[in-house]
């Protein structure tokens, strides 16, 4: 049976003491547009904590509470008879005029301890600790009141409710019972649910306070859910020190919240240090760009949460980085469902490193379709294979925005290439392709070379970790002599050796105005190739080459000055200076 607790009074909380709480960590942040903190309490000796609340006065007649019976303390509550006694005796009224005028506004001022703070960590002897808490209980109880209307009692004070229909307010002795009877069942389960539905209870910052202090010592619920509760800003306090030490938590539902953007924040700083917590639904937050960023910086530390829920929420900031969160295939249809829904502009969306396959990659494929906004995306270091990249350059055919597209580290070989390179025909938007860490192998170059040689707007391409070998290198050379688009080229790392070296050195003689930078490093090129690019450098004064990476190559000291004068030379004939790392 599920349990849950409603407080509700008629007078706002007053401000309460704290239990001690086994953390020493908390922040202190400044919520803008919220509702005022309560008054500061004194200050606490160094190392406390103030999280918690004052046990109210136990009750004056003695009671069972089902488990032992407890008198009426020593001191407590005698004398008072023999004292009105006497005033009647002496003429004096039985209540002074303040006592009476305080009696007046009792049953309208909510005790200290309204929100009753069960820290589960208490060092009282069990059946001790649940006779305080049942004094607790009865002290709280709503007593009665003559409506002046109709001269009717009506109850005031308190009114408790553990599920729909156990309202304890009918009646004191009964709802005695059922406070006793429901308090110790939920003490019990909550101890031991593995999911906790407290959603739309209406609890508000104070309850939260109460409520999360439990998670602290629950390491059974996997499951919470506090949505639609009145928390602000000033309640996400709570979770401090608590969520940094609760590993049990798979999922925190906080949607219907009015947090804001400073709770977004808060909420934030603590998550970084979490690692239990899977799923996050944050919809109807009222976060803005501010909680936002907050939320996407966090991501970037936190490595467990998979699932980030943010509907309905007044976002406009433009990216999206969920970069190494290994967010599956699963994560990754939530993910771009809300992105699809969002109304807001998204220029740039990171999903790198996420353990997403070609399956993962459908619900991707369809937003990279409906978005208008989208500039830059990351596919990288996934595994989409040939079958996912056929999806993308499916998707890039009804796409008129995306300019930037990284696809490097995806298991793609020709077959993936040789679909992207025809979508490339026709899109004119698309300027840098990033296919690194790919087998695409010479028939991956070629299907691409083949295109680019008169077709798309491709300025940056990045080849690095490809395989493509000397014979790729010939096509890329080919590819060069005709190309009027490209700027940048990156083949690091793909065996070219002096052969490959030579091949481009020979496209460098025909005139190209267009490419500037060429990054050539770990290719085990040697001083044959050295000597052919330096004097390919020589002999064509107009090659628009300005950046030349030659490093982790295998020089000798001949290629090094080679090259050395390749550069100086160039400069002395043309004034243009070439950056030549080797």
């Amino acid at each position: 049976m599920e349990s849950s607790l409603l407080l509700s009074s008629p007078r706002t909380l007053k401000p309460f003491l704290p239990l001690p709480f086994p953390t020493v960590r908390r922040r202190h942040a400044s919520f803008r547009g919220k509702p005022p903190a309560p008054p500061p309490l004194p200050p606490l000796a160094r190392g406390s904590r103030r999280l918690g609340v004052a046990v109210p006065r136990a009750a004056g007649e003695a009671f069972d509470d089902g488990f032992h019976s407890q008198e009426r303390p020593p001191g407590v509550g005698r004398g008072g008879a023999r004292r009105r006694s006497y005033r009647e005796t002496q003429g004096e009224p039985a209540v002074s005029p303040a006592a009476a005028a305080a009696r007046a506004v009792a049953p309208y001022v909510v005790p200290v301890g309204a929100v009753l703070v069960l820290s589960f960590g208490m060092a009282l002897p069990f059946p001790l600790y649940r006779t305080v808490i049942w004094k607790v209980v009865q002290n709280m109880l709503p007593g009665k009141k003559k409506d002046q209307s109709s001269g009717e009692s009506v109850p005031s004070g308190i009114m408790w409710s553990f599920a729909a229909g156990s309202n304890l307010a009918s009646s004191t002795v009964k709802a005695e019972k059922e406070s006793r009877k429901n308090l110790n069942k939920f003490y019990k389960e909550l101890r031991t649910l593995k999911t906790v539905n407290m959603a739309g209870r209406q609890f508000g910052d104070e309850g939260l306070f109460f409520l999360a202090e439990s998670l602290a010592y629950n390491k059974s619920a996997e499951e919470v859910d506090f949505s639609g509760n009145g928390i602000t800003a000033v309640g996400i306090e709570a979770f401090d020190g608590i969520l940094q030490i609760n590993t049990a938590l798979k999922t925190l539902n906080l949607s219907g919240n009015d947090i804001g953007d400073e709770g977004a924040k808060c909420l934030s700083d603590i998550l970084i240090e979490n690692v239990g917590i899977q799923k996050l639904l944050l919809n109807s937050i009222n976060v803005g760009d501010e909680g936002a960023k907050a939320i996407s910086n966090m991501l970037k530390k936190n490595k467990s949460i998979r699932i980030l829920q943010l509907s309905n929420n007044t976002i406009e900031y433009s990216e999206i980085h969920l970069h190494g969160n290994g967010i599956g295939n699963e994560g990754i249809r939530e993910l771009m469902s809300a992105l699809s829904a969002h109304k807001g502009k998204i220029t740039v969306v990171d999903i790198g490193n996420n353990n997403i396959s070609p399956e993962g990659l459908r619900p991707v494929a369809e937003f990279i379709k409906r978005t208008k906004s989208l500039l830059w995306f990351s596919l990288y270091m996934n595994d989409i294979s040939d079958e996912g990249a056929e999806k993308v350059a499916e998707a890039l055919k009804d796409n008129k925005t995306i300019s930037t597209i990284d696809l490097g580290g995806n298991n793609i070989h020709s077959k993936g290439v040789s679909a992207i390179a025809e979508t490339l025909k026709d899109n004119s938007v698309l300027t840098t392709l990033d296919l690194s860490y790919n087998p695409i192998g010479s028939d991956g170059v070629k299907a691409l070379c083949d295109v680019l040689k008169f077709h798309g707007k491709i300025q940056t391409l990045k080849l690095g970790w490809c395989q493509i070998g000397v014979q790729g290198a010939e096509f890329i050379a080919d590819c060069l002599k005709y190309n009027t688009a490209l700027s940048t080229l990156d083949l690091r790392a793909n065996g070219l050796g002096d052969d490959g070296a030579i091949c481009l050195a020979r496209s460098f003689k025909i005139i190209n105005e267009s490419l500037t930078s060429l990054d050539l490093g770990f290719n085990e090129i040697r001083d044959d190739g050295a000597f052919a690019l330096a004097q390919a450098l020589k002999a064509n004064e107009d090659l628009a080459v300005t950046s030349l990476n030659l490093s982790n190559n295998f020089f000798t000291k001949f290629g090094q000055v080679a090259l050395s004068e390749a550069r100086d030379h160039v400069y002395e004939m043309s004034d243009k200076e070439i950056d030549i790392y080797f």
